[in-house]
């Protein structure tokens, strides 16, 4: 039994699961390729990527938490088979739809699917301003949550996890408040799933922003201090990794 977890920057991951004979290759939320704007235009929000990084191989699963461009960014999309399945919220649905994919499951919180060895369960996430998915994932090969903007349902029962995928920083704007909430949301997270692994995300990977956003937003936290709230939880021997991008990371798995 193996879970590997490799980032790629901003809210990009690839997800292998192996276990009993199966493998089965998840890619989640890809920014691989150009720039990263934000309606109106990139005067508001531009990001760029340090490099562009190349479409894995041998994909399984596409998995779209949001429906927002830095989750189901559209020049990534468009280098993807039409034919790979595809789990997303009802926004991202729509989204990979127009691009011509057709195998698409669409999940709204508490509905859940089954591909192959991996059940995917979608979680109520944040409200941006459509409320988006989080998700739970259950392999014979590894467990695992993740939700890119720390927010944590309430409803979800206390379960033991392999691992848990989080922003650790609080991100926010003037009058608006955090609409990220890693660093707020990570001492649950502890509490909630007892994970073995957390690994930072949302904010990494080197990606240059520019525009108007950007001189305004603020941040509260660190991965350093992420690494101490990690430490002194409730976790008992839970190891915390901000992610190198292009390393992958083999978890440990129950």
């Amino acid at each position: 039994m193996t879970l590997q977890a490799t980032y790629s920057g901003a809210n990009g991951w690839l997800l292998d699961f192996a276990a009993a004979g199966e493998t089965l290759r998840l890619l989640v939320d890809p920014w691989l390729c150009g720039s990263l704007v934000f309606p109106p235009g990139p005067w508001l929000l531009r990001g760029e990527l340090p490099h562009p990084w190349p479409v894995p191989v041998a994909l399984d699963l596409l998995l779209l938490t949001q429906g927002l461009a830095d989750h189901c960014h559209r020049p990534s999309l468009e280098l993807l088979p039409r034919d790979l399945a595809v789990v997303a919220s009802p926004g991202a649905a729509r989204q990979v739809q127009s691009l011509g994919f057709h195998r698409v499951t669409e999940l709204r919180p508490g509905q859940s699917h089954r591909h192959g060895g991996l059940t995917l369960t979608a979680t109520a996430g944040a409200a941006v301003p459509q409320l988006e998915n989080g998700y739970l994932l259950d392999h014979a090969g590894g467990s695992l949550y993740l939700e890119p903007h720390g927010f944590l349902a309430p409803d979800l029962l206390p379960r033991s996890l392999d691992a848990v995928i989080t922003p650790v920083l609080d991100l926010g704007l003037p009058l608006a408040g955090a609409f990220v909430r890693g660093r707020q949301v990570l001492p649950h997270l502890l509490e909630r799933f007892q994970p073995r692994t957390v690994l930072a995300s949302s904010a990494g990977g080197d990606v240059r922003f520019e525009g108007l956003l950007q001189r305004w937003l603020w941040v509260q936290g660190s991965a350093a201090e992420a690494a101490e709230t990690v430490a002194q939880g409730q976790a008992a021997g839970c190891r915390f990794i901000d992610p190198v991008p292009g390393q992958p990371y083999t978890l440990p798995v129950a």
